[in-house]
């Protein structure tokens, strides 16, 4: 996809297809796990990721300030701590349903220093959904699996914190380059332990490099087409369409069929997501890693 036709594309749309993107690669990630494990295929997205971001950015290490330095740190073991986290959720859950139990992170985030009755709304819309979700006969949906998903959510709203500080210090396409460095540091280390990378072949490892750019590369570059063009306000609305998308992909791709109960729980998150953001004094990102 070149510049030229990039550019060419109606923002929303840019949004869309970013979003769908992201949730085709964390479908093609899952696909992958049988031969590389979650962390394996956490470590082939994380590492070739970072290989793109530096090749195309160039950040400039060498130059940098201790404050840029306390900045990008954390920024990126966050980073690679949620996508491990959400690879190992994703071993056990529903595409659709743990990408809608991560959402949960940021939009707490959105409405955590809110004291406005219509943003508990949307918290209570949100807990609604978890409570469908939740599996309160012991059965269907893998507890364990559920929590790894929450905890991947609280990274997000984190790592939304963090790259917060970093773009105050670290202006620029560089500090995503940067920070992808570090989350390939702290991801590697459970790819070699879990096993995964030591099964890489030629065809896992192209596969590797296709599941980089659905899940970082492209989106990325649909994503800067739209915030050009879209309001923010506006942006944050299409994200949050993410777990619609996801269970749709989980559908397609990996034959995930939700029950209407689940499909509902979904539904309540991104009505809770898309009203918070409708009614944020402040935008919280709703860039997913």
């Amino acid at each position: 996809m070149n510049k030229v036709r990039l550019g060419a594309l109606p923002p929303v749309l840019s949004v869309l297809l970013a979003s769908l993107s992201v949730q085709a690669g964390a479908a093609m990630a899952k696909g992958l796990f049988p031969a590389v494990g979650p962390t394996g295929a956490a470590s082939l997205r994380i590492g070739l990721s970072a290989v793109m971001l530096l090749l195309a950015f160039r950040p400039k290490f060498a130059s940098m300030t201790g404050a840029q330095w306390r900045a990008v740190v954390p920024y990126g073991i966050t980073l690679g701590t949620m996508n491990v986290l959400f690879y190992l959720a994703l071993a056990r859950v529903p595409l659709g349903l743990c990408v809608t139990l991560e959402f949960v992170g940021p939009l707490l985030l959105a409405v955590s220093s809110s004291r406005r009755v219509l943003d508990f709304l949307w918290v209570m819309l949100a807990a609604g959904g978890i409570v469908l979700i939740a599996p309160w006969d012991g059965q269907g949906l893998d507890l364990l699996g559920a929590l790894l998903a929450l905890l991947a959510g609280a990274c997000w709203a984190g790592y939304i914190v963090l790259g917060g500080r970093v773009s105050q210090v670290l202006p620029g396409s560089g500090a995503v380059a940067s920070g992808m460095v570090f989350a390939s540091l702290t991801v590697l280390p459970f790819g070699l332990i879990g096993g995964g990378l030591t099964q890489l072949t030629p065809g896992l490892f192209m596969s590797g490099l296709l599941l980089a750019l659905l899940s970082s590369a492209i989106p990325f570059s649909l994503e800067m087409n739209a915030l050009r063009k879209l309001p923010g306000r506006t942006f944050s609305i299409l994200m949050s369409l993410g777990p619609v998308l996801a269970a749709l992909c989980g559908l397609l791709f990996l034959r995930e069929h939700l029950s209407p109960t689940q499909w509902l729980a979904v539904a309540l998150v991104v009505a809770a997501s898309v009203g918070a953001t409708l009614n944020a004094k402040k935008l919280v990102p709703a860039v997913e890693g």
